[in-house]
């Protein structure tokens, strides 16, 4: 498979899904049902949809803020302005190409602080596996609290031999790379440990930064601002504003998990909010509205914030791109 069909099929194959998702769901709903989401829509609170996308504004922005404890070890102290455009720039690449957004992170950086793309996307990876982290840690939550409901239907749903295979068949490929790049001794091998030894400086910057502690604690704060921007959305709706916090968390988690795997969530957001909250006996049609406000206005927020950065980052950087 040559480059070129491997990047259309990244792109493509997450938007065929939310697209077939989308019409499935909608094409399953009856003319009752369709009027009954309608109602949904139309009787949502939206201030509180409102204040669900500022509490992740400001989760964008401690983001931006956590970033310079990992890049001051390294020597650089970028703006956070800069960073904070960096990491919008970033959300928005992931609506159109999944997982696109820590790279462009890592590039603009590179071009308007200096940072080296490896450094910087190397703290960035450090970034996620303490996100990784803190969302393992949710999802132990959230069994924890609905173990009764979750454990069944994990059992019956989630094909245990074939994640087993996968992951045996996905170490042995690592163990070839390592090997790969410890024995080979070609200009392919030379040049991607380069990059790899710019990458783990980046990532070891975790064990090297002096204010470990604030690191964990605006962590939490992200996250804790991620649940409660999804808590205070479900109150838009009268029919969710009861539901106890283990399905809100649960729920919180499932959806979490749309964005890291598909364009941002597009279509597989809503499925699974809808999916997730009929296990908990909530109407399909409840769930669906829920879905799609939440992921409307913040792929509202992402996507105005993403192009104004991206059309500011040259003006703010005026001196750099004209020197």
């Amino acid at each position: 498979m040559n480059k070129s069909l491997s990047k259309f099929l990244s792109i493509a194959l997450p938007l065929a899904l939310g697209v077939f998702l989308i019409w499935y769901i909608f094409n399953e709903f009856t003319p009752e049902q369709l009027t009954q989401l309608k109602l949904h829509f139309k009787s949502a609170n939206y201030w509180y949809v409102a204040i669900s996308v500022a509490l992740s504004v400001l989760s964008h922005l401690i983001r931006a803020y956590r970033w310079n404890f990992l890049l001051q070890p390294l020597g650089y102290h970028p703006r956070i302005a800069n960073n904070f455009m960096a990491v919008s720039v970033a959300y928005l690449m992931n609506i159109f190409i999944p997982k696109s957004g820590e790279v462009s992170r890592a590039v603009v950086l590179a071009k308007y602080e200096d940072v080296p793309f490896d450094k910087g996307f190397g703290t960035i990876i450090s970034e996620r596996i303490v996100d990784l982290v803190l969302l393992l840690l949710f999802i132990a939550l959230a069994l924890f609290m609905q173990y009764d409901v979750l454990y069944g239907y994990l059992i019956e749903v989630v094909p245990v031999q074939k994640l087993a295979l996968v992951s045996v068949i996905g170490l042995v490929l690592l163990l070839a790379f390592v090997a790969f790049l410890k024995y080979a001794k070609n200009k392919l091998s030379i040049k991607i440990n380069k990059l790899i030894n710019g990458l783990k400086a980046g990532m070891l910057s975790i064990l090297t930064m002096k204010k470990k502690t604030a690191f964990i604690f605006w962590s939490l704060v992200i996250w804790g601002l991620y649940l409660a921007s999804f808590y205070v959305a479900t109150l838009a709706l009268e029919e969710t504003t009861s539901i106890s916090i283990g399905v809100i968390i649960t729920t919180f988690v499932v959806g979490s998990f749309t964005f890291g795997f598909t364009n941002s969530g597009f279509g597989t957001y809503p499925a699974a909010i809808m999916g997730i909250l009929l296990l908990f006996g909530i109407d399909e049609t409840v769930g669906t509205a829920l879905g799609w406000i939440v992921w409307s206005s913040h792929m509202a927020y992402i996507i105005i914030s993403g192009g104004i950065s991206f059309l500011a980052l040259p003006f703010y950087n005026k001196e750099k791109t004209t020197s």
